[in-house]
């Protein structure tokens, strides 16, 4: 039985702004120290050499006030790619998602999107720029980058239906202090693409040199957990596999382990509405 994972805290409003303030004037702390070197260098020429590529769909099949969210959700998300596109990753450069970005406001024309916060649906402004942290988070797993910072999901939403990537492999996001922070510590540029088409958020991230390597994400001990406090936990454990050219496995490495609050009954049928929140929410 899980007995790690607390139950959903409600905290007063009082306490929710005294903590937002604190972490925030940390994360701006850190933006100012000299430990990183923050990449910053835009350019429309693209990098040669795709190392991965990933899209995807911007809108979910929902109703009424939850499907204007989305609506929202994909403009948002062309606000933040204008910011993001191009962006060149010098070697030991770290890229933070949220310095780059910036504080989503009205006055930059952001609008309400679908958020997740203490195991709440609801919105706000900037909401489903977690499908953006998502999709890097994804792809900077397949190549040589290094993930210096992400935050997982706390809670699990919907069930499996339609899910195209294991549990626990998206990297939520809340300005400024839950960040997604990458750095490059090979010896070439790397270029991060994105754009929002039609149906998809696409990405790639390019290289001057061809990828080495092939990577590939396999998920081992899922199970769920009824907590001691009645509720149900979802586990479980993501690797990295590394292949050489040929096919040949090279290394296994261990990435994370992942535990979130079921928000579904774990006896739910398999057609239940697909994982929202793997393409939404800001966190």
């Amino acid at each position: 039985m899980n007995k790690t994972l607390r139950p959903p805290i409600h905290r007063s409003w009082l306490r929710l702004r005294l903590g937002r303030a604190y972490y925030a004037a940390r994360r701006y702390l850190l933006w100012c120290s000299p430990r990183f070197r923050w990449a910053k260098t835009r350019q429309s020429q693209l990098l040669p050499q795709v190392q991965f590529a990933h899209a995807t769909p911007l809108l979910r099949h929902l109703r009424g006030e939850e499907m204007v969210w989305q609506e929202n959700k994909v403009v948002n998300l062309r606000l933040a790619v204008r910011r993001l596109d191009g962006l060149v990753l010098h070697p030991g450069e770290t890229l933070s998602y949220w310095r780059l970005i910036g504080k989503p406001s009205r006055r930059k024309g952001y609008r309400e999107g679908m958020v997740l916060f203490l195991g709440r649906i609801g919105g706000d402004v900037g909401g489903g720029l977690c499908q953006l942290s998502n999709l890097i988070f994804w792809m900077t797993l397949h190549t040589p980058l290094t993930v210096v910072e992400r935050y997982r999901h706390s809670h699990d939403v919907f069930p499996d239906a339609n899910r195209t990537q294991p549990f626990g492999s998206g990297a939520t996001c809340a300005y400024p202090h839950r960040d997604l922070m990458i750095r490059n510590d090979t010896d070439q540029d790397f270029q991060l693409c994105l754009r929002v088409g039609k149906t998809h958020l696409e990405g790639e991230w390019r290289a001057v040199q061809p990828p080495e390597c092939r990577y590939e994400i396999v998920e081992r001990d899922a199970r769920i957990d009824q907590a001691a406090w009645g509720g149900y936990i979802r586990h479980n454990a993501l690797y990295r596999r590394i292949y050489d050219g040929e096919g040949r496995l090279l290394e296994e490495q261990f990435l994370f382990t992942n535990d979130a609050i079921m928000m579904y009954s774990p006896l739910l049928p398999e057609t239940a509405p697909p994982d929202t929140f793997s393409s939404g929410g800001q966190g």
